[in-house]
C-alpha cells in the first residue's frame, strides 16, 4: 500500500451455523401393489404413494399404514417395497409386440406384480417419415385410465440415439427386454393401431411377504435398503399379513430387534412397535405379558445403549373404514402413531411428548380395544403406550414411553420426547460440525466449536426445548484444554461435551384441594 487511503480486507468468518435436522421423516417397509423393489422412494403426499406404489391394496398392510400416516398429519414418508423371495416370487408382466421376424419385440413391466397385466401397448407408423420402414411409434398405457407414455420415431438401429432400449430409459411403465432390432409388424395383425396387451397372468404378486423378506440374511435388500437413505427419523414395519389372519402371530421379535439394532440405533431413529395380533382384549394373559417387550432388552447396541431405548410400543390396534370396501377393518397402529408424532413435531417441537388431548387420531379411527383407567394404569408402568377414546375429546394417543420406559428399569431414556430430543441434538451436531474434521486441533478450533454449538443450543433453549430458568441451567457446551488433553490431541481426537436439561412430560397431574373455614 503506497497510496494513503482506506483499504478493506475481507476476513473469513469463524461462524458455521448449525441447522437442525428433520425430525419426522418416516420410513415404511412392506409390500405394495407396484413400484420399485428394495429401492427407497420419498413420498411427500398420499398422491405420490398412489402414483408410485398403486395406492391402497388389500394385500398390503403397508399401504394402509402409509395412508393413515398422511391422514394423521405426516408429511414425508420413505417407502421400501418388498416382494416375496420364496418359492413363488413376484413376476414381471411381458408385452410381446408382433414383428416381421423372430424374436418378437418384447417389453417388460418396469417392476414385478400383477399390476403389469393391465399394461397395453399400441404401435403405429405415423412417423416423421412414413416411408422409412425402420421407424415406428409406441404408446404404452396402464389401462383403463392410468398413466400413458408415447414414444415417436423409434429406430430399429440399435446404435441410434432413439433405439427402443434408449428411449425406454425414462419410462415409468415398461423396460426394454429384447428384439429391439425388429420393427413390430402391425400389418400381420390388422390395420393400425394395433393394441397388444400383456400376456395373461404373466405378471404376478407372488406369495405374501414374510419376515425373511423384510429382514434378509444378506442385509442388502428389504429394510436394509434404507442404508442408502440420507436420513430417516421413524421406522414403521407393518405386519406382513392382515392382523385378523387366522393363526398369525405378527412380526417376529427378532425382526424388530434387528430393525432397532442395525437400523435405528446407528441412524438415530425410533422404531414404532405394533402389538401382536392376539392382543385383542384386556386384561393380558400371563403368556401375553411374557411376550412383552417385543425387543429383547438386553440386545447389543451402539454406545452401550439398550436397543429398546430407540423403540416405542403401542396398544391396541386401530379400527377404521377401509376405503376400498367401505367396511370396518383392523390395522396396525404404527402408521397413525407416526403421523401423530410428525404433527406434534410440526406444531410443538420434538421435545413435546406426542401424546395427550392434542395428539388426536383422525376422524373415523378408534382403538380396537376400549379400556378403563384402571386397565390403562396396569399397562403404563410396563412401558406400553395406550390408545384411548375419551368423550368429547375422541381417540387420542395416551402414552409417551420408550420400551425402556417400564418403571422397574429406571432408565434415563424412559420418555419418547427425551430420547428423540437427544437423537435430534446428536444428529444435528454430527452434521453441523463436519467442517471441523482435519482443522488444527487447538484453541482457535475449540473456540469456534463453542461459539457454533452454543448458538445452536441457545436457539433450542429460546424455543422452550429445555428445562431451566437460565441458559446455564438448561444446557452446557464444553470444548477446551480440560476435555482435550495433549494425549487426545496427539491421537487426532476432538472432544465436545454437550449437556441439556430435558423436559419431562407431566404424566401425573396432582390437584390438591383444601377447604378454608371461617374466612370473611
Amino acid at each position: 500500500m503506497n497510496t494513503p487511503g482506506v483499504y478493506v480486507t475481507e476476513l473469513p468468518s469463524s461462524q458455521h451455523p448449525i441447522t437442525g435436522v428433520a425430525t419426522s421423516i418416516t420410513a415404511f417397509v412392506g409390500s405394495a401393489a407396484q413400484g420399485p423393489v428394495d429401492n427407497p422412494v420419498t413420498c411427500n403426499t398420499w398422491s405420490d404413494f398412489v402414483r408410485t406404489f398403486g395406492g391402497l391394496w388389500a394385500g398390503s398392510t403397508m399401504s394402509y399404514a402409509v395412508y393413515q400416516f398422511f391422514q394423521s398429519g405426516g408429511s414425508t414418508a420413505i417407502v421400501v417395497r418388498v416382494t416375496s423371495g420364496g418359492d413363488n416370487p413376484a413376476t414381471y408382466a411381458i408385452l410381446a409386440l408382433p414383428s416381421a421376424g423372430n424374436p418378437d419385440v418384447r417389453l417388460e413391466a418396469i417392476n414385478p406384480g400383477q399390476w403389469g397385466n393391465s399394461l397395453q401397448a399400441t404401435v403405429d407408423y405415423q412417423t416423421s417419415d412414413p416411408g422409412d420402414d425402420t421407424l415406428w411409434n409406441l404408446t404404452v398405457q396402464l389401462a383403463p385410465s392410468g398413466p400413458s407414455e408415447r414414444y415417436l420415431n423409434i429406430s430399429t438401429d440399435l446404435d441410434a440415439a432413439k433405439s427402443l432400449s434408449n428411449v425406454l430409459q425414462s419410462s415409468q411403465l415398461v423396460q426394454y427386454l429384447d428384439g429391439g432390432d425388429k420393427r413390430p409388424d402391425i400389418t400381420a395383425v390388422g390395420p393400425p393401431p394395433v393394441p397388444v396387451k400383456a400376456t395373461p397372468n404373466s405378471g404376478g404378486d407372488g406369495d405374501p411377504i414374510t419376515d425373511s423378506d423384510i429382514d434378509p440374511e444378506t442385509q442388502t435388500g428389504g429394510m436394509y435398503a434404507l442404508n442408502t437413505v440420507d436420513i430417516f427419523n421413524i421406522l414403521c414395519i407393518p405386519p406382513p399379513k392382515p392382523l385378523l389372519t387366522p393363526e398369525y402371530k405378527g412380526l417376529l421379535a427378532a425382526t424388530y430387534g434387528d430393525a432397532a439394532e442395525y437400523l435405528c440405533v446407528p441412524r438415530r431413529a425410533m422404531l414404532i412397535v405394533d402389538p401382536p395380533p392376539d392382543w385383542t382384549s384386556l386384561p393380558l394373559s400371563d403368556a401375553q405379558q411374557e411376550e412383552f417387550p417385543a425387543i429383547p432388552a438386553g440386545a447389543a447396541a451402539a454406545n452401550g445403549q439398550a436397543v429398546s431405548a430407540n423403540a416405542a410400543f403401542y396398544f391396541p390396534a386401530v379400527m377404521a373404514t377401509d376405503p376400498l370396501t367401505g367396511l370396518s377393518g383392523t390395522y396396525a397402529p404404527c402408521g397413525a402413531v407416526a403421523g401423530v408424532w410428525a404433527a406434534t413435531d410440526s406444531s410443538r417441537g420434538v421435545w413435546k411428548a406426542p401424546a395427550g388431548t392434542s395428539a388426536g387420531l383422525p376422524a373415523g379411527m378408534a382403538p380396537a380395544v376400549l379400556m378403563t383407567d384402571d386397565q390403562n394404569g396396569d399397562l403404563n408402568p410396563l412401558g406400553i403406550n395406550c390408545l384411548r377414546n375419551f368423550p368429547i375429546v375422541g381417540p387420542v394417543v395416551w402414552g409417551a414411553r420408550t420400551l425402556q420406559g417400564a418403571d422397574v428399569l429406571e432408565n434415563q431414556w424412559k420418555y419418547i420426547s427425551v430420547r428423540r430430543t437427544a437423537l435430534y441434538i446428536e444428529e444435528s451436531l454430527r452434521r453441523g460440525t463436519q467442517w471441523s474434521v482435519f482443522e488444527p486441533n487447538a484453541e482457535p478450533l475449540w473456540a469456534a466449536i463453542r461459539l457454533n454449538v452454543g448458538a445452536f443450543m441457545a436457539g433450542l433453549y429460546s424455543q422452550g426445548a429445555f428445562a431451566g430458568a437460565t441458559p446455564s441451567q438448561a444446557y452446557l457446551v464444553k470444548c477446551d484444554a480440560e476435555n482435550n488433553p495433549p494425549t487426545q490431541v496427539a491421537l487426532g481426537i476432538l472432544n465436545i461435551l454437550v449437556g441439556f436439561a430435558p423436559l419431562y412430560p407431566a404424566e401425573f397431574v396432582l390437584i390438591s384441594i383444601e377447604q378454608l373455614a371461617g374466612q370473611s
